[in-house]
């Protein structure tokens, strides 16, 4: 027994996914095909993906924002998760990944559920003019405006909705002091703030590179 979390070393997170992870085939050869890329890192751990499906179902989410979609797996694991009149928008920005994550879409029956708009997030989430919308929004794009796009979420979740953000561990990073990154900055800045903001109930989860769970209030 243990009154913190585990460190899971390689085999005991081989071991988790053994016995945990239910990953289809299409989503088994985006991840492999991102994997790949010069870019990998920026993919979501499987188990987190199945994580949020999870999240989609167990709070019935209908309307889902994605901020963030690189190949576009987490983006699968959640519209795959959704009913049949569920919806996604994802926001990206213009790369040659965008034809990858429409590809794996389109393989597994779901373009009709994601609207893919490729322009700066900040710029797209202001002209959502749809204030307590979206049920569950994720944020797995550039650290430097996680403070801003917050803000954002708060304004267009619904009351009981779900905002959840990426990498609020950053590799161990946070621990940082005076660091010169604007990213580094900028997790940190939003891990500090999360703590008494009392818009929202809070949790962070060490799960892949950390998972923070804001449900507004």
């Amino acid at each position: 027994m243990t009154a913190r979390t585990l460190n899971l070393d390689d085999s005991l997170y081989q071991y988790l996914l053994d016995v945990s992870l239910r990953e289809t085939s299409v989503l088994k050869r985006l991840r492999d095909e991102t994997q790949a890329l010069p870019m990998a890192r920026w993919q979501v751990a499987p188990e987190q993906g199945q994580f949020l499906a999870l999240l989609v179902k167990i709070t019935g989410a209908r309307h889902l924002l994605e901020v963030g979609t690189f190949t576009g797996y987490s983006a699968l694991c959640m519209a795959a998760a959704l009913p049949d009149d569920g919806s996604l928008i994802c926001c990206d920005i213009p790369g040659d990944y965008n034809a990858t994550a429409r590809r794996y879409w389109q393989e597994a029956g779901l373009t009709e559920r994601i609207d893919l708009r490729l322009a700066p997030a900040l710029e797209t989430l202001s002209q959502l003019n749809q204030p307590g919308h979206f049920d569950l929004i994720f944020i797995d794009a550039d650290k430097a405006n996680y403070p801003a796009y917050l803000e954002h979420a708060l304004r267009l979740l619904r009351v009981g909705g779900l905002a959840v953000f990426d990498n609020t561990l950053w590799s161990g990073r946070v621990l940082e002091q005076h660091s010169e990154s604007a990213d580094t900055r900028a997790i940190q800045a939003l891990n500090r703030a999360l703590k008494d903001d009392s818009r929202v109930d809070l949790s962070l989860l060490p799960l892949g590179d950390g998972l923070t769970l804001c449900r507004k209030r």
